[in-house]
């Protein structure tokens, strides 16, 4: 749509300009006629007897030298009135009225320049007569000279300030019509966003209530059952209950920060990463893959986070890590890495799975995007809404290819990295 516009617009202009153009040109050529008439003897029988009358009251004897001189000035008013009877009027009122400011230049058959109008002259110079030459078909003028020989001249025109700006008008609407669609992609997008948000919200705070209540009933049985237990199998039995009830107590507790604005404070890394890592490695039988999950941890820092929402994130990319390794990998791996690069926490999960073709980098953090039958695709979402909107950091496929397996990096800001404490 915006190229039709644009289109239509460029058409329209050249269309305008074009018609324009013309009417300076014939403008000009009303100032060249105006020269050529100008040049031209008229009312020759009367003037030639005002010459006869000018000669006889030169050579009258019976005059008095002032009466001369009177008759003479009045007779050579009355020739010039004549040569340029009607121009004066034509030339200011008509023409000049209409130039629109047209730079014009006129110029014998040598080249030599003899009049100009609106231009500077120190402006004046051959290569503004070539200019204008490649401009527009300079205009013959025919003159005469004393003895009545026909001479030529030539009026050379640029172009007025109107059609100057209209030649930019295209690109300076194209450009604003740009910036509209521009600006309009962009608050439609913050209102794509703030309604995913606000939905994420939504959703995270009736999954928090939803879960609050059950749960708070399903602890007060397990302690009934642990009062009332009379042999070690039944109390086993309620502390692993309770185990959990308070795991599913935690993943209330992760919605309901994922619903309001989280409290980031200073943490050490390490103990989250690990503590993540051990929840996973003993779930690993499980899950019915004999995968080797390595740690190289070198960042032993403070960074403002939030331990709950971070940790799920964490866990999140270790489960897709899981997930893309199949039963044909024959040395299956999950690498956690972490260390300081350019002030900057980095974090990097990497696995020896399927791989992730470069086309669907981003699509990967779509929500609803899942390589499994029956998975729901908010992991990665959800995992990139905690990273870079709570913490303000990044999260990216930092390498990938098909069979190869694939890098998840986190980035997290910082802008100083002193005494082991990254803010």
């Amino acid at each position: 749509m915006l190229a039709a516009i644009a289109t239509a617009s460029l058409f329209y202009t050249q269309f305008v300009m074009r018609n324009i153009i013309n009417q300076e040109r014939i403008n000009v050529e009303l100032w060249a006629k105006a020269i050529e008439y100008n040049n031209r003897q008229h009312n020759p029988e009367t003037r030639e007897g005002l010459r006869e009358v000018t000669r006889i009251v030169e050579r009258h004897s019976g005059l008095s030298e002032s009466q001369r001189t009177r008759l003479l000035r009045n007779l050579e008013r009355a020739d010039a009135d004549l040569a340029n009877e009607g121009l004066e009027f034509v030339a200011n009122e008509l023409i000049i009225k209409n130039l629109f400011e047209i730079p014009s230049i006129v110029t014998d058959s040598l080249g030599t320049i003899l009049h100009h109008r609106n231009i500077e002259t120190r402006d004046l110079n051959p290569s503004l007569v070539e200019e204008f030459a490649s401009l527009n078909q300079p205009i013959t003028i025919m003159v005469f000279d004393t003895s009545g020989a026909a001479q030529y001249q030539y009026a050379y025109f640029g172009q007025s300030g109107v059609v100057q700006s209209l030649r930019f008008f295209p690109f300076v609407q194209f450009g604003l019509l740009t910036v509209f669609m521009g600006l309009l992609y962009l608050n439609l997008s913050n209102i794509r966003k703030t309604e995913q948000s606000n939905l994420w919200v939504g959703m995270a705070k009736e999954a928090a209530h939803q879960l609050g209540t059950p749960l708070s009933s399903m602890m007060g049985w397990t302690e009934l059952l642990r009062s009332t237990a009379a042999d070690k199998e039944t109390i086993g039995i309620t502390m692993e209950l309770e185990e959990d009830i308070r795991r599913l107590q935690h993943v209330a507790d992760r919605f309901n920060k994922i619903g309001s604005t989280p409290e980031l404070k200073p943490h050490r890394v390490e103990p989250v990463l690990v503590q993540v890592i051990d929840y996973m490695e003993k779930r690993l039988p499980k899950i019915g893959k004999e995968v080797a999950v390595r740690r190289d941890i070198r960042s032993d820092i403070k960074i403002a986070l939030n331990p709950d929402l971070f940790s799920w994130a964490v866990e999140n990319l270790m489960k897709n890590a899981l997930d893309a390794i199949d039963s044909t990998c024959e040395e299956p791996f999950v690498n956690i890495r972490s260390f300081i690069e350019a002030n900057q926490l980095i974090i990097e999960v990497e696995d020896s799975g399927k791989g992730i073709e470069r086309r669907r980098f981003e699509e990967v953090f779509t929500p609803g995007y899942s390589t499994k039958k029956r998975g729901w695709g908010l992991g990665l979402s959800l995992t990139r809404r905690i990273i870079e909107d709570y913490h303000g950091g990044k999260i990216a496929v930092h390498r990938s290819e098909p069979g190869e397996g694939t890098v998840f990096r986190i980035t997290l800001p910082g802008s100083a990295a002193e005494n082991g404490v990254l803010f």
